[in-house]
């Protein structure tokens, strides 16, 4: 059934919004990337994602203007210098692919989810499908050259078994019983994701021009390492193996590839997504004393962010959403 005719609803709008802020954001870090990437595998993995990003911005463009709404700013060649020293080693940048497609497939499922007109539900299907198949080759690539750090493995046990006291929810006072598989998951791929986080911040720190926006992710630096720390120990008393960090595979550089609101968006995302996944984390952990780190490290993080909000309104550089008609407005009577 011919639904172009139909106009796009407010979640389908942020959708096309956000996903046009997140791929011009790709576009300009894999053609930075490409300059600078020696290792043929990981090169062409990178030229597979510039490919998609660039398709999928031309899509949204066609999906806003249809629907005759202003196309957003993003992040333009403005915002980047490709010819900058290199940053980042090689390995950093697939492990940065991996961390990126992890959480491009968890956003297309939410906004297939959210969308309701059959063209949109399509396109938004196919970039789940496009992102699938370059997570998996990027995963076979890390484990083809030993780059990835597989996650703990547990025995199997004997039997079936149900809870059957109180002391399974304990965590603050007494014996803490062993992790969950869910637990463990949870805690692992939240890692992975903050080490990239704390790598990322390394080299920002190095490369950004204002004093104000070093300091700032200075401040977020410190908070990612407190909390992959925590992370750590409580995998060490389990007896478990961590992710590896990433920071040692930041180079020397500092000339700054990018703008001082790139990295800031950057940063600003990566809080953003690490406290969606933290209540993800939140809403299946059932040990006490991880449900109060999920919520200290969610309060810190939310802290952060809206200090981030503020340094990037002050500057110019967050770009708004679009919103609701101020009606209040509108009926005011000059």
């Amino acid at each position: 059934m011919e639904t172009n005719n139909i106009r796009l609803t407010a979640p389908e709008i942020a959708s096309l919004w956000t996903q046009y802020m997140f791929d011009t954001m790709s576009i300009l870090f894999s053609q930075y990337a490409l300059e600078h990437i020696d290792d043929k595998d990981i090169r062409e993995l990178y030229e597979t994602a510039l490919e998609l990003s660039i398709n999928h911005v031309q899509h949204i463009k066609d999906f806003l203007t249809q629907e005759n709404y202003p196309i957003p700013q993003g992040f333009t060649e403005q915002d980047v210098n490709k010819k900058a020293p290199r940053l980042f080693q090689d390995p950093f940048y697939i492990y940065y692919l991996y961390v990126m497609t992890l959480q491009g497939m968890t956003g297309y499922s939410l906004s297939v989810s959210t969308s309701i007109r059959s063209d949109i539900r399509k396109y938004y299907i196919a970039c789940n499908k496009e992102t699938m198949m370059l997570f998996d080759k990027t995963i076979d690539a890390m484990l083809k050259k030993g780059l990835y750090t597989r996650p703990p493995v547990i025995d199997p046990p004997v039997s079936v078994d149900f809870i059957k006291h109180q002391s399974f929810l304990t965590g603050w006072l007494g014996e803490r019983r062993p992790l969950t598989v869910l637990e463990i998951g949870d805690i692992t791929f939240n890692m992975i994701k903050m080490n990239l986080h704390a790598a990322l911040k390394v080299g920002f720190i190095q490369v950004a021009k204002s004093e104000e926006v070093r300091q700032f992710i200075m401040k977020g630096h410190k908070i990612a390492n407190k909390q992959i720390e925590t992370f750590d120990s409580i995998f060490r008393e389990e007896n478990l193996n961590s992710p590896i960090s990433w920071q040692s595979l930041v180079t020397n550089s500092t000339l700054t590839p990018f703008s001082d609101k790139y990295l800031m968006y950057q940063v600003q995302l990566s809080t953003q997504l690490t406290i969606a996944f933290y209540g993800t984390a939140f809403s299946v952990n059932a040990r006490r004393d991880l449900s109060a780190q999920y919520i200290l490290f969610t309060g810190e993080l939310a802290k952060f962010a809206e200090d981030g909000a503020n340094l990037m309104i002050k500057n110019g550089w967050l770009e708004e959403p679009p919103k609701a008609s101020d009606r209040k407005a509108l009926n005011t009577k000059t």
